[in-house]
């Protein structure tokens, strides 16, 4: 299920790119620049600590909703699909989080 309401959104989100910026909220993000998307992922991560550390539950599944939404609006900007971001947590599955962060500072 997850997979499938990625990939539909993917395909809204790509789709809004050339929309008229008045006729959608994500095409204005678009039209404004990669700076706009950026404060947008910015300010709901601001907002997803802030429910975190309330408690409230609703609010934190609200909160990390408007910030996941809002890194696909950023990967579709750059061209790039949700698809990869999924291969790469499959890739790091069953790794130890201080290996893959030693392999990563060797790769640099």
């Amino acid at each position: 299920m997850s997979d499938d309401i990625l990939q539909r959104l993917m395909a809204v989100l790509v789709s809004r790119k050339d929309a008229d910026p008045d006729s959608s909220y994500v095409a204005g993000l678009y039209h404004k620049g990669l700076d706009s998307i950026l404060k947008k992922i910015g300010e709901e991560s601001a907002e997803t600590i802030i429910a975190a550390k309330s408690g409230d539950k609703q609010q934190i599944v609200h909160e990390t909703a408007d910030l996941w939404f809002h890194c696909l609006v950023m990967l579709a900007q750059q061209n790039l699909d949700a698809r990869l971001v999924l291969e790469e947590l499959e890739r790091r599955f069953g790794v130890s989080g201080v290996d893959e962060k030693a392999a990563r500072e060797q790769s640099k």
